[in-house]
């Protein structure tokens, strides 16, 4: 049986040892929160010619119109240089841009200048990541964020991220985990314990530092089930699939004012509960989810920046909707709701993983155990060798 000791909590990179940095576009003109408007961006793209395309594309020292690359995992774009490409889009994939933030992302590695192919490559309707948030001191908000979707990986305010599969290959097979520990925790809590059960926990009681999140493991079993239930309502929060959620007693967000064409100012007034996106208002709008932040910077605020802020004239990031689109409205309505809900099951995390930090399964018993360190090649991709792939120029390569 596994003692429990009173040292530090083990960090989550090393119960997770496959850790990937965050993707690097390089180029924002790439993403956008409307499929439509990539499109039109690749047309304006391969309708020009030399120094303008070039232009247009935004060089840079990985990436030009003469570069020739590998073709994404699971993708179907084109291989050959730029230079001359005049088809037709490459497909979209919608990706975690930022925290509660899905946009699109065009799906072509010749656009990418670090595209982490790593995880492209294991990406899937089994997989799920979470993404570490850059610590800011007291800062506050979740550390981690999980998604089921491709994630850029970038924490807010430019800080550095870190994005964790919970499996290392597609198919959601072989657990991103230290061997052996799932073994370990299911002897301790008289249960079996899924892969998933760690990353709930993990959204549940983890704790931002300045070296990494921190994940207390309880010594109780039935503290471990509180918070895996606990991790799962956070987990469906964060996904937002299925069921849309509501706020408790018919406290619902609408739009009590139309909002304009072009918004470009967002204001709170925390006293009528209400949002002022230009002209328009919704209400009510909790203080809670005005107030939810993450790395230090404001969710609602870093939303409507990113779809509102003034794009480099001449550039490919200028193409979008003319006007606000009706399914923004749509989207902030519901952000609202998730942001006030997660808001609401703060103080239960908190007090989850202060309990957690009192009785804990500790670094010292994991290492006893033989869980901890995780060996160097649990801190690799895994090999992909049956997984055949374009590489530049149209050649195959095997992984």
């Amino acid at each position: 049986m596994l003692g429990v000791t009173q040292d530090e909590a083990p960090l989550l990179g090393e119960l997770m040892p496959w850790v990937v940095a965050p993707l690097r576009i390089g180029r924002g003109w790439p993403v956008a929160p409307e499929a439509a408007s990539l499109k039109a961006r690749w047309d304006a793209l391969v309708r020009s010619e030399g120094g303008e395309r070039a232009a247009l594309l935004q060089v840079s020292r990985s990436r030009g119109l003469r570069t020739s690359v590998a073709q994404l995992p699971g993708q179907q774009a084109r291989t050959e240089p730029l230079a001359h490409d005049s088809g037709p889009c490459a497909g979209l994939v919608k990706v975690l841009h930022g925290p509660f933030d899905e946009q699109w992302l065009i799906a072509d590695h010749r656009l990418i200048d670090v595209a982490r192919p790593e995880v492209w490559r294991v990406a899937g309707p089994q997989q799920l990541f979470l993404v570490e948030q850059g610590y800011v001191p007291d800062a506050g908000g979740p550390p981690l964020l999980a998604t089921s979707l491709l994630p850029e990986g970038r924490s807010p305010a430019g800080r550095p991220g870190r994005i964790l599969p919970l499996y290392r290959r597609p198919g959601g097979i072989e657990p991103n985990l230290a061997p052996g520990l799932l073994e370990v925790l299911s002897e301790r809590y008289g249960r079996d314990v899924p892969p998933e059960h760690l990353l709930t926990w993990a959204l549940a009681a983890g704790r931002a530092g300045a070296d990494g999140t921190r994940v207390p493991l309880p010594a109780d079993p039935d503290m471990w089930a509180h918070g895996v239930e606990l991790g799962h309502r956070l987990l469906w929060l964060h996904l937002r699939t299925g069921e849309r959620p509501k706020l408790p007693g018919g406290r619902r967000p609408y739009v009590r004012a139309a909002l304009p064409p072009r918004p470009t100012e967002l204001l709170y007034d925390r006293d009528e509960e209400t949002l002022s996106v230009g002209e328009g208002r919704i209400a009510p709008v909790p203080a809670e989810a005005w107030d939810f932040h993450v790395s230090g910077v404001r969710v609602l605020e870093l939303w409507f920046a990113r779809r509102t802020a003034a794009a480099e004239a001449g550039g490919l990031a200028g193409i979008g909707p003319r006007a606000w689109p009706q399914e923004r409205t749509s989207e902030l309505l519901e952000l609202i709701t998730v942001l006030a809900l997660l808001a609401e099951l703060g103080p239960r995390r908190s007090e989850l993983s202060a309990a957690a930090e009192a009785d804990r399964i500790g670094t010292k018993a994991l290492r006893k155990a033989g869980v901890l360190p995780p060996p160097d090649t649990a801190r690799r991709p895994a090999s992909v060798l049956d997984h055949h792939e374009e590489g530049p120029g149209g050649q195959f390569a095997l992984l």
